[in-house]
């Protein structure tokens, strides 16, 4: 059974595998290395300043997800779910679980690359409707940019 918790530096060296391995999938669709050779030292940086909840099976993580709250907006990056465990309810579980935990936030606010269909349709499933497109954003990506309000 999954269970949603907030990471420990424990879980980083896992984290960094599964995020590597579901960002690795798309290596032929957009430039991903800033998600699958991010280092240890940078993500502890990012963990000081951002949440992270990791999705742990029976002590073995296969999904993570980092946000943080700005001016009662709640930034959902960095969704990451081990192919194995995709299409399984794992980042559905994380993204509900940030919207129950963050509780001074009024919007919550995630963005995907454009070209990658299956999380433009998983947001919207969330109830998350587009609301921004960024073309040619980082990396000369086109992003599109979701929304939920409560």
């Amino acid at each position: 059974m999954i269970h949603i918790r907030a990471a420990t530096e424990v879980d980083f060296p896992a984290l960094l595998q599964v995020q590597q391995s579901a960002f690795g999938e798309y290596s032929g669709v957009y430039k991903v290395s800033g998600w699958t050779t991010e280092t240890l030292e940078s993500l502890k940086e990012d963990a000081r300043e951002k949440h992270i909840f990791v999705a742990d099976d029976g002590g073995a993580i296969v999904g993570s997800v980092r946000f943080w709250t700005v001016a009662g907006v709640c930034v959902i990056r960095l969704l990451s779910v081990s192919p194995t465990h995709q299409r399984h309810g794992v980042g559905q579980t994380l993204i509900r679980e940030i919207e129950r935990a963050t509780t001074d936030a009024h919007k919550f606010y995630a963005c995907t690359m454009l070209s990658t269909a299956r999380n433009i349709q998983f947001f919207m499933k969330l109830g998350y409707k587009a609301e921004t497109v960024l073309p040619d954003h980082y990396d000369h990506l086109d992003l599109i940019c979701f929304a939920k309000y409560r």
